[in-house]
Parts: structure tokens; C-alpha cells; sequence
């Protein structure tokens, strides 16, 4: 069943900063370059199985009680008025004594490998413990080796409490290389001030009302992934075949007009001031429009959204991977979790962390773009994972059609 993820109530939209959106800060062409320097690096660190030619060093966890944690933006929840003071993380320090040194420093993922990748290739501290990076760039970082493994003896937390749907990723089948920090979904945003509800990606793409009013993304896991389900492929498994059909479908909309252009969060201006009608969204950015204003919607699509997680790492070259474990697990404690939701407003990827919420936000524990309700769940896939040669080849075939 369809089940559109309907703007706020007035009176918890009350409640919500507008920041920036974390997954619009980033761009394919971000995620593309990262990938060519992955590829690009020498032998150290170029295993494919995840095993690097650097050897992670001693851990000085238990002598040096700190913490070097790079982060995106937005992506912590801040004391009212002080946006350096995170009361989750202060709660870590104070019950285990470990300092964290916290930055937001993470704006783009090929800017950021840009800043540790001669250090990582090399073998040589990057001076961080912990790094937050998206999914696709994840996933290579840990197929090149540049991530230590969990000890999960260490993290009861996250093995008990990590939500169903993000367990047994084809990259990471035992959940031991990455922990999902946020998770989000990709769908459909819709401006009902001058159109109405949008309920497929068929119809997103097809609607003669819509014609030159759309926008789809830059990122091609989101939007392929879109396209694959519609038309009735698995987004999450599919063929050469599968997504040469998928992109035809998209092409075809492209030569006829019907889409306007490829945004990055550009897209987010354009749907707030009614220049376009609707479009593939990111539930983050989504639900801050819908906090200024209740007619701008974020709709599952009939064929079901795509979910994406961006992933905290542990560098190769970290000598405090026990405190980085630590306070992972500190924040898959359901009811850490369901502060930090409550701030950042993205997809918790922690299970119990709704009931918990409901103890001090019955209003946004119910909401959607947070908790996906069972039904949405099941229709929820992750973009396949992609070999070097695959990721090449459709990436190419996208950017032609885009125009990128």
C-alpha cells in the first residue's frame, strides 16, 4: 500500500531547525572522483577483499582517553545557543572519560579523501579515529583496505540494536567493517501549492501537467535506482540488461522535455518557490521544507523509495579504534539514538530508538521520514553494489544521458 509521508503537524514543525541538508552537501561528481583516486591508488592499500598492505597500529585506547571524530554537518545534535556543545557526546565523555575531538569537517567525500588519501596510501596516521563517509564512497574505501574491522565483542549496542533493514549488506555481510550513522530515503517531493500528489515515478515522469516542471538527481545510484523499480526491476539485484531499460525509460523523458534538468540539493530553492512542480528528493531536505511549509511533501513512490545510509569508518591508521568503538556503541543506545534523531531528523538506523522517542516526542516518533512504518520498510531497497568495471560502465551510460 502507498503511504505518502505527509508534512508535519504545525505543532511539531515548531521543533525543527532548518540546517543544511547532510546528504545535499555532496555530488556525484564528488562520489566519481573519489572513485577514480580509490582506483587510482598503488599497491598499498589496493586489495579488493579489504585487506591493506598497512598493518593497523598498537591501540592506545587505554592509556590515551581520546578521540579524533571527522563528521558532516548537521549531523550531531548542539546545545540551544551553542552549537559547539553536542549533549550526547558530553554525555559520552562524562560516563567513559574519553575526550572527543569532534569536527564537522567533511563538506564533499572526494574533498575530504583529497585531504587524508596520501596520508591513508602511504600508511601514515590521517589523525583521525572516526570518519563519516556515503554509502558508495564507503563501500570502496573498505574494499581498498583502509578501514579496521570491529571488534563486535565491543559493540553489544550496535549488534543488538542495528535495525533489520541495514543488517548483511553484500559489501559488509557481517557488519563489521561499517556502522551506519544516518540513514535516509530517495523519493518523490511534491509542491501540492502548484500541483497535485505525485504517487509513482511513472507518473513523476509521464504526467503531461509535469512536462518541464521536473527535476532528477545528479547521483546515479539514486535516480537509477528509482528507475530501475519503475519498471518492475530490483534495484537491489539487477542486470545490464535491467538498467539499460531503466535508463531508457529516463532518457525518453529527458528528449521529450519532460525533465528539466539534473540538480544536486539545488532542487531544494527551486520546490520551496514553486519554479518546479515536483521531483527525486532526499527525505532530509524535504522534511526542513515541509517544516516552513505544510503543502510541500515527501511521497514514498508505488514502486517504494531507495535507502541510503552514510557510514562511520575506523582509518587503517587509527591508534584508538577501542574509544572509536566505544562510542559508536554509546550512540546505538535506543535512547541516545532517539535524542539525536530528534535533532537531525534523518533515518535512524537504531531499532527501539522510536519507543524511546515516544517517551518525549510521541508527535515526531511517528514520523515517517524518521521511522519508516513496516509497510514502507518493505518496499525500502539498497542500490546494488558495484564492481570497479560496473561502476565505470554505468556511470558513463548516466552521464550521457544527464548530460554531466
Amino acid at each position: 500500500m502507498n503511504k505518502s509521508l505527509d508534512s508535519l503537524p504545525p505543532e511539531m514543525r515548531g521543533m525543527l531547525d532548518v540546517r543544511p541538508s547532510r546528504r545535499g552537501l555532496f555530488r556525484m561528481g564528488g562520489l566519481v572522483a573519489a572513485a577514480g583516486a580509490l582506483a587510482a591508488c598503488g599497491t598499498k592499500g589496493s586489495a579488493s577483499n579489504g585487506s591493506s598492505a598497512c598493518a593497523a597500529p598498537a591501540d592506545n585506547s587505554a592509556a590515551e582517553k581520546t578521540l579524533n571524530f571527522s563528521n558532516w554537518p548537521g549531523y550531531l545534535d548542539e546545545q540551544a545557543g551553542n552549537a559547539e556543545m553536542h549533549p550526547t557526546m558530553a554525555e559520552f565523555t562524562a560516563k567513559s572519560g574519553i575526550k572527543v575531538s569532534y569536527v564537522a569537517d567533511i563538506n564533499d567525500n572526494n574533498e575530504f579523501w583529497g585531504k587524508v588519501s596520501a596520508e591513508l596510501t602511504a600508511c601514515k596516521s590521517i589523525q583521525r579515529d572516526l570518519m563519516v563517509l556515503s554509502d558508495s564512497t564507503a563501500v570502496r574505501v573498505v574494499r581498498q583496505g583502509y578501514t579496521q574491522p570491529l571488534d563486535l565483542a565491543q559493540l553489544p549496542n550496535f549488534v543488538k540494536n542495528l535495525h533489520p533493514m541495514l543488517r548483511g549488506s553484500v559489501v559488509d555481510p557481517q557488519n563489521n567493517r561499517m556502522v551506519p550513522w544516518q540513514s535516509g530515503l530517495v523519493g518523490i517531493g511534491v509542491n501540492t501549492n502548484v500541483t497535485k500528489e505525485v504517487r509513482s515515478i511513472d507518473e513523476l515522469l509521464t504526467r503531461p501537467d509535469l512536462k518541464g516542471k521536473v527535476v532528477c538527481l545528479t547521483e546515479m545510484p539514486d535516480t537509477m535506482g528509482l528507475m530501475l523499480r519503475a519498471v518492475g526491476k530490483s534495484a537491489a539485484q539487477f542486470s545490464d540488461a535491467d538498467y539499460d531499460s531503466a535508463l531508457a525509460k529516463l532518457q525518453k523523458a529527458v528528449q521529450s522535455g519532460h525533465v528539466r534538468k539534473f540538480t544536486g540539493n539545488e532542487y531544494v530553492q527551486d520546490l520551496a518557490k514553486g519554479d518546479i512542480a515536483a521531483c527525486m528528493a532526499w527525505s532530509g531536505d524535504v522534511i526542513q521544507l515541509a517544516a516552513q511549509d505544510p503543502k510541500i511533501k515527501f511521497i514514498s513512490p508505488e514502486e517504494g523509495a531507495m535507502l541510503y545510509s552514510d557510514e562511520a569508518l575506523i582509518p587503517i591508521t587509527s591508534s584508538h579504534a577501542a574509544n572509536a568503538m566505544a562510542l559508536l556503541n554509546h550512540y546505538y543506545d535506543p535512547a541516545v539514538a532517539a535524542r539525536l534523531s530528534a535533532f537531525v531528523n534523518y533515518v535512524c538506523p537504531v531499532a527501539g530508538a522510536q519507543e524511546e522517542m515516544a517517551k518525549f516526542n510521541p508527535e515526531l516518533a511517528q514520523n515517517e521520514l524518521i521511522f519508516p512504518s513496516p509497510e514502507t520498510q518493505k518496499k525500502l531497497q539498497i542500490f546494488m553494489s558495484l564492481t570497479e568495471t560496473q561502476e565505470k560502465d554505468y556511470q558513463s551510460k548516466f552521464q550521457a544521458v544527464t548530460g554531466a
